[in-house]
């Protein structure tokens, strides 16, 4: 397939995803329909939907309409590009710019700051709040593609048996110095599901605020008991059990959310227990609780769109619910561990806040902010244990 090709069908698939479906379900329909696109060509379109829903505002602006055409027309005006050598109706390509497409070029410079940092309107004021002096430079950072961060398997190798492995296989590393378990892959990170060290349980996928969330923990989690409350894939999980935790349980309210945790487990020689309904007390429980995935936003475009005033509300709700439920674990001198990926306030300091007034018998042991400044996700880190507790670390 031709670049021209690539655009074209990157056209026809946002389209779809415009319409309410599913990005990786409209990505996989085109790859069913279209066998002869090879896994170039696949990549390429992706990488060009993926990077149109990232800025979907402002290359909607700069092309002149909201639809699939206008992201893809902004998409080449802002890489240099003059969409009209693309968009040629030759080939695959898709038809020729109309008269209107043509005129409507539009200087990101005469757009909201919400526009050319691409946010909802509705959200900015809470992003700016939140983020303060740093909003633009984040906001900045989320337009790009996110880094691919590994976590090495510290219970099963080290730093240069891992590189040296990932080598093998044509993938490149840096460590990173947010977390000392962590490498970004510089070179080749769509093999690393391929490697040899991935399939050896060596390295996971995990991004580098995430491991820097757990480092924390660990201070407090080695020897321990664990319960990671809301577990999902079992990514925090799976890092706590190499980390040293004692035991580690993990817990969903959604199980379906926990079926590659066994598999994960068995391959990176780390024991998770899982369970349905949490019994007895724990030395720290983790709470990683359903959130706006603001701070995940390079990963998970489509979550920026799709978020609501309303359900923010609903999501604040249950974490405070998650919050109530998840301290009846705690055994004596434990500690209750807050976690979100998000970048909002609401979500993160007044939740805690609002649990302390709740509860005035606990107190705040400490908190971290992880932002794309510090080169991974957004992560937020509070720690909680009751007043008079002693955890003897």
């Amino acid at each position: 397939m031709t670049p021209a090709a690539h655009v074209a069908a990157a056209v026809e698939i946002l389209d779809a995803i415009l319409e309410g479906a599913a990005a990786e379900t409209c990505l996989g329909r085109w790859a069913r329909r279209s066998r002869f696109a090879g896994s170039h060509d696949r990549a390429a379109i992706r990488d060009l939907v993926f990077d149109a829903l990232r800025c979907r505002r402002s290359l909607a602006w700069i092309g002149g309409a909201k639809d699939g055409r206008g992201l893809m027309i902004g998409h080449l005006r802002r890489s240099g590009i003059d969409p009209g050598e693309v968009f040629t109706g030759t080939g695959h390509a898709a038809d020729p710019l109309s008269e209107r497409e043509t005129r409507t070029a539009r200087s990101l410079e005469e757009a909201s700051s919400a526009v050319r940092l691409d946010c909802p309107d509705w959200l900015w004021p809470q992003m700016a709040d939140s983020l303060g002096d740093d909003a633009e430079p984040i906001l900045a950072l989320m337009q790009s593609r996110a880094p691919t961060f590994l976590r090495i398997n510290i219970a099963r190798t080290d730093l240069a048996t891992t590189q040296r492995a990932l080598a093998s296989d044509g993938i490149e590393t840096n460590r990173h110095s947010l977390c000392g378990t962590a490498l970004e892959v510089t070179v080749n990170a769509r093999r690393v599901r391929q490697s040899k060290a991935f399939r050896a349980g060596m390295v996971e996928l995990q991004d580098v605020a995430s491991q820097a969330v757990i480092e924390c923990l660990l201070a407090y989690a080695r020897g321990r008991r664990v319960l990671d409350y809301c577990a999902g894939g079992g990514g925090k999980a799976l890092a706590l059990a190499a980390g040293g935790a004692d035991t580690v349980t993990a817990h969903d309210s959604n199980v379906s959310r926990m079926e590659d945790i066994p598999v994960r487990a068995k391959r990176s020689g780390t024991p998770i227990e899982i369970t349905h309904a949490p019994q007895g007390e724990f030395d720290i429980v983790l709470c990683d609780v359903p959130c706006s995935g603001t701070g995940a936003w390079r990963r998970k475009p489509e979550a920026k769109w799709t978020l609501t005033d309303g359900r923010l509300v609903e999501l604040c709700s249950l974490q405070d619910v998650i919050l109530d439920e998840a301290k009846g674990f705690i055994a004596p001198g434990g500690v209750l561990a807050y976690s979100t990926c998000s970048f909002l306030n609401v979500e993160n300091e007044d939740r805690v806040g609002a649990f302390l007034k709740r509860h005035g018998n606990w107190r705040q042991l400490g908190s971290e902010r992880f932002t794309p400044l510090d080169g991974g996700d957004g992560f937020f880190l509070a720690l909680l244990d009751r007043k008079g507790a002693d955890l003897g670390t």
